[in-house]
């Protein structure tokens, strides 16, 4: 039997028992914090279990995709070493809310697997509860009695809590279970252990197929459980284990869940499966992972440094590593296995084609990012371990690799222990420590205590509607940092300045006693609710009401710049697509710059039209349409677009420009045409599958048309008679310039033949060897291009040439390769020694390397100290 016929009969069978079927909820989650991802089938059904929402039908029936590898449920550090664990895996079920009951549960599963996939009786075994005296829970005997009227008493096990008693997290909804397992191994190993002897005992062919889940109680923040307000069934089968079940294999992996991924990866790697374990270990883990990242990223989450994206960055990364490792995949290739899994599963799960094109496009990104992260760090840890004394390696130098070069520790753990080497993990940690210790100290700041003036707690912001106001200093403090000395922090009972917040800059401006005095407001920040501006010293009189006055051409550039973020978020997801969503943004008074979600690089062609898009809202003339106290829901329901990870209240602020809305608390223009032009001045990648977009609006823009007329000017006079068609004339001096470097080349090239005749007759012969050391007036180029050239006319050649260019020293070392054998003689290591001697270093092959250094005085000793290494 097929996949998808056994995922049908399985649908279709409780359709039959009064269950309508409902779609897969997303596997990513993103509007429950107790959670990442969807671990199990219940979890889009857990108002219903709590009874916060009644359900449209009281029985349904699914399949849900779900990913385990992070929390309680984590799976990760298995997949791939055995058969059955997965990362994503599919979850069939059925479910009642406060319907049926254990009965009707336990009756229809018996049914569909004996009667409907007609697995063998004697093959199957269920599990109940024994109960947890800590808890207060007694043994399930209603579950017991009903399995007791169906199996043979000796094919039911008690179970404790870790295997019987189903929780989704730390809290909420849960209760106990009943598994049942089944037994596919040969009758003689049956004969030899009974199958009853091996559940839940992580034997890879005495596996549980399907859990039953009593759910009764709700577990509390404080641990304790409460009885839910109704009794629900949750039940979830694991689909691929079904499927080896019924297909007869012995494996996840051998059925054609997997096969068709299985084979493309043998198809693209050459490599076999099922030949040796540690291609068998790779290839799982590769068809596992791309399932997951795929499915993932369909869902919207894109891989990251932090949370969700950062377990499925870490997923694939571990993908990229075994192909790396194992397969010998140098470039990317787990991205060319998107189109088999979209053949395979789009059917039931529609978006892995509607999202195809960011789904190969993230992966391939990732995959070339880590694969260069993986190359470079390899060889420092080569290096490391080849110039390490004894077999343990040094927490710092792990550290170094992990800090500077971008190399997971893991990692660097994983493959020292496959060379036989061990990680001093308790120096890493220290090093680690010493970091955040280092960071802590820079951004110290000493803070005295509250001097209150006024008791009024309560700071309103006027800042939407004026940017000067009489104001009266409620309360102030002393604060120090290494960075900005002394300052002091004041807070107001009314303010107009705006505090530094999504994404925007804090307002700067000045406070005017009645006499006159100032005191400059340099940044505006809010902490604990509060708002409070920073000056560098206090007014004279603190008692006095002051102007408290915004600088005007400041905010008024940044209310451009933010209200240009918002049309170009608009249009973005206009031209690129509605995957854009705003990762971050950062609003100066000078610039704005916009962090967002998307596969590759924005071309020209796709800039030209964001920006023309852009320009065109603010040509419309378009006016701020704004709300400032509505409800949340309502705000959503709109259209207005809220940001992933932000924190909102029950009323929020609508900012809205045209077909532009979005939930916002920063200040924006009254109208379109006050930013009065929109330009991009720069693109470029954040992270994979993280662009950035770099802008100027307002004054910036026309001090850039400015600064552009004046260069073209400037070109013009330089040009002089050909000024009139200044274009033609750059490229006529582009020709002419390309002209003279061939020419340059060539009389190098010329110089260095006739040199060549020259050194070949000053060649020493030490011990068997040519030898040569030599300062040379030669670019590296030509320098390379000479050994080359000398290397081809000996077999038992030895060249060290060192040049000086602008200060900049070299050594290059050459050594035939018949000379690397016979005389132990390594050119990577030549270089790295004498090196030091031009305060540089370098390295490279042992028949080919260089180095750099600073040093020209060092060179005649390096020259002297080269003929040592064949003496």
């Amino acid at each position: 039997m097929k996949s998808r016929e056994i995922r049908k009969q399985f649908l279709d069978f409780f359709n039959d028992k009064g269950h309508a079927i409902v779609p897969s909820a997303p596997m990513v989650i993103k509007d429950d914090p107790t959670l990442m991802f969807t671990n199990a089938g219940m979890n889009q059904f857990k108002e219903f279990f709590l009874g916060n929402k009644t359900p449209k039908n009281n029985r349904v029936t699914d399949t849900q995709k779900c990913l385990r590898v992070s929390g309680k449920h984590n799976d990760l550090e298995e997949v791939g070493k055995d058969t059955y664990h997965h990362t994503m895996f599919e979850m069939l079920g059925n479910w009642s809310f406060g319907d049926y009951f254990k009965k009707d549960a336990i009756a229809w599963a018996w049914e569909l697997l004996t009667k409907i996939y007609k697995i063998d009786k004697d093959i199957l075994y269920v599990t109940v509860f024994e109960g947890a005296d800590a808890e207060g829970l007694p043994v399930d005997q209603e579950a017991y009695d009903l399995w007791k009227a169906i199996v043979p008493e000796d094919r039911i096990i008690l179970g404790n809590k870790n295997d019987n008693f189903w929780e989704m997290g730390d809290q909420g909804p849960c209760g106990p279970s009943s598994e049942i397992h089944v037994d596919i191994r040969s009758e003689e190993e049956k004969a030899k252990t009974p199958g009853k002897d091996l559940v839940n005992q992580d034997h890879p062919q005495v596996v549980e197929i399907w859990n039953l889940v009593f759910m009764e109680f709700n577990r509390k923040a404080d641990g304790s459980l409460e009885k839910l307000p109704a009794q629900h069934v949750d039940t979830g089968m694991g689909f691929e284990r079904l499927c080896m079940v019924l297909q007869d294999k012995k494996s996840n992996y051998d059925t054609d869940v997997f096969t068709p991924l299985i084979r493309e990866i043998e198809t693209i790697t050459n490599a076999k499966y099922n030949k040796e374990e540690e291609i068998n270990i790779a290839i799982r883990v590769i068809a596992d992972h791309v399932r997951a990242v795929s499915f993932a990223i369909a869902d919207g989450q894109l891989p990251s440094n932090t949370g969700a994206g950062y377990v499925i960055r870490r997923i694939l990364r571990r993908a990229i590593r075994y192909g790396f490792t194992f397969l010998n995949q140098k470039e990317p290739f787990i991205y060319k296995l998107v189109d088999t899994l979209i053949k395979q599963m789009h059917e039931f799960f529609p978006e892995l084609k509607k999202e195809k094109n960011i789904i190969v496009n993230v992966i391939k990104e990732e995959e070339n990012s880590f694969l260069r992260t993986l190359a470079q760090g390899l060889v420092l840890l080569d290096n490391i371990i080849s110039t390490n004394d004894g077999k343990i390696i040094s927490g710092a130098k792990a550290f170094e690799l992990y800090d500077t070069y971008g190399f997971p520790i893991d990692l660097t753990a994983l493959i020292l222990e496959e060379k036989g080497y061990g990680l001093d993990e308790e120096g890493f940690l220290e090093e680690l420590e010493k970091q955040k210790n280092r960071s802590r100290a820079a951004t110290k700041v000493e803070t005295g205590d509250w001097e209150v003036l006024i008791d009024d707690p309560i700071e309103e912001f006027v800042g939407y509607d004026t940017l000067e106001t009489q104001v009266r200093l409620t309360r102030y403090r002393k604060v120090a940092s290494k960075k900005e000395g002394e300052m002091y922090q004041l807070v107001f009972n009314i303010t107009p300045f705006y505090a530094e917040g999504g994404g925007q800059v804090g307002d700067k401006g000045y406070l005017e006693s009645p006499n006159g005095d100032v005191v400059y407001i340099i940044d505006t920040k809010k902490e604990n609710n509060l708002i409070i501006h920073l000056s560098k010293n206090l007014p004279k009189n603190l008692n006095d009401t002051f102007k408290a006055v915004v600088d005007t051409k400041q905010r008024n550039r940044t209310a451009a710049n933010h209200t240009a973020t918002h049309l170009l978020h608009q249009a973005l997801r206009s031209v690129l697509g509605s995957h854009v969503e705003q990762k971050g943004s950062m609003v100066h008074s000078g610039y704005l710059r916009f962090d967002f979600s998307h596969f590759s690089k924005v071309t020209a062609e796709e800039l030209t039209q964001v920006e023309d898009f852009v320009n065109a809202r603010i040509r419309e003339q378009l006016p701020l349409q704004e709300n400032r106290a509505t409800p949340f829901q309502e705000a959503v329901n709109q259209g207005a677009m809220a940001l992933f990870g932000e924190k909102y209240g029950d009323l929020v602020r609508t900012v809205k420009f045209g077909e532009s809305i979005e939930l916002c608390g920063g200040t924006h223009v009254k109208n379109t045409g006050d930013i009065w032009h929109f330009i991009i001045t720069g693109e470029s990648a954040v992270a994979a599958g993280v662009r950035r977009i770099e802008a100027i609006t307002f004054d910036a823009a026309k001090e850039y048309f400015a600064n552009q007329t004046d260069a073209y000017n400037q070109v013009k006079a330089v040009l002089k008679s050909n000024a009139r068609d200044p274009v033609n004339a750059i490229t006529a001096l582009q020709d002419e310039n390309i002209a003279l470097k061939k020419q340059v080349e060539q009389l190098l090239k010329d110089k260095a033949k006739g040199l060549k005749t020259e050194l070949k007759a000053t060649l020493e012969d030490v011990n068997g060897v040519k030898f040569l050391a030599t300062k040379v007036a030669l670019d590296q180029g030509s320098i390379k291009d000479l050994a080359f050239e000398m290397g081809n006319e000996y077999n038992n050649l030895y060249l060290l040439f060192a040049s000086e260019n602008d200060g900049k020293v070299m050594l290059t070392c050459y050594v035939s390769k018949e000379m690397v054998k016979e005389k132990n003689l390594n050119a990577g290591q030549i270089v790295r020694e004498l090196g030091k001697l031009i305060q540089g270093g370098g390295g490279g092959q042992p028949f080919f390397a260089t180095a750099g250094g600073r040093n020209p005085e060092g060179i005649p000793e390096a020259l002297k100290k080269a003929k040592d290494y064949i003496l």
